[in-house]
């Protein structure tokens, strides 16, 4: 049934959370039962955090996943695993890297429906980098659209390459090089033809810029989504116009690294690295994929100014998005 007046605005505390001085949180999660029971559609989500609330990203799955109460638990005790869960539902926001407020708005008619019965959760990253204790009290926020005004439903795109080395004292770029058209075709019948809306970028101190691209079977690429931001900027925004990928058949991603230390730098969390795509499309499937486990990033090449660079295998997954 078509709903005619958009459902209200809707604000959730979580937390509140007490880091103290130079202290790093990575095993806790977060879940909000939304007790929805009509479909959601989602047009914009507000995160307002603060200093320390290093990262998050948002997802939504059945209210039966993940049993137990809402507020913060360790994610290994409901055995949590990202990718998995936005396999059993979907990615509602992705947040910028030490970003204290940000919101993700998309355009008039785009919405990520949330359907009846859901709950958000998320795996958050606290980093207190300061010589005293603080105090988080994050808010997040939802406005839905009504269902007569959606013209488009998104799906989530989410790419990673977890085989980093960054050699010490180099620049280093690592690209994953993704053929989506076999899939898309045994799925489809067709070749790739979905639009990409909205993109985010994710990686941590030493990373100095991310680049996704859609490439043609003959080579051709065309940027889908770069930056050169550092961390603790704003790392996503809306694709304008939206990137059609009719023609295309690979996605490649590459991050790129100045490691200033005397170490090698890999996969991780705290003084690690990361390298991670994420966006929505209006794609029947979610996409996933890249290389997906700490491996070894093998033997480099040299480019252009000294940059070591590093090629990796990538492994893709669809899964249907709108059940």
């Amino acid at each position: 049934a078509c709903t005619t007046a958009a459902p209200p605005p809707q604000s959730f505390a979580f937390g509140p959370f007490d880091v103290t001085a130079h202290q790093e949180v990575v095993n806790s999660c977060v879940q909000i039962t939304l007790h929805n029971d009509a479909t959601l559609y989602v047009q914009s989500v507000e995160l307002t955090t603060g200093p320390g609330f290093h990262h998050s990203n948002w997802l939504f799955v059945p209210e039966t996943q993940y049993p137990g109460d809402d507020g913060t638990f360790n994610c290994a005790d409901r055995s949590y695993n990202e990718a998995i869960a936005a396999a059993f539902g979907g990615v509602l926001f992705a947040q910028s890297t030490q970003s204290p407020h940000e919101v993700q708005q998309f355009p008039a008619g785009v919405a990520v429906a949330l359907p009846a019965h859901s709950k958000l959760i998320a795996q958050i990253h606290l980093l207190n980098a300061a010589d005293s204790a603080i105090h988080i009290a994050p808010t997040i926020a939802i406005t839905p659209i009504a269902q007569s005004d959606v013209a488009t439903v998104l799906s989530a795109i989410s790419f990673e390459d977890e085989a980093l080395g960054l050699p010490a004292h180099k620049d280093s770029q690592f690209t994953v090089d993704c053929d989506l058209s076999q899939i898309h075709y045994q799925r489809f019948s067709r070749l790739p033809d979905f639009k990409i809306y909205y993109a985010l970028a994710h990686y941590h101190a030493l990373g100095t810029g991310l680049t996704l691209e859609a490439v043609k079977p003959d080579g051709t690429a065309a940027t889908v989504y770069s930056t050169a931001h550092r961390v603790g900027d704003t790392l996503g925004g809306p694709v304008a116009p939206a990137f059609d990928m009719t023609g295309y058949t690979r996605l490649r991603l590459s991050c790129d690294f100045t490691n200033p230390r005397d170490s090698v730098v890999h996969w991780g969390v705290g003084d690690q690295e990361m390298c991670v795509f994420l966006a929505f499309s209006d794609s029947p499937a979610n996409w996933a994929g890249g290389a997906i486990s700490p491996d070894p990033p093998g033997d480099p090449t040299v480019i252009a100014g000294g940059v070591m660079s590093y090629q990796h295998a990538c492994g893709v997954f669809a899964l249907d998005a709108h059940h």
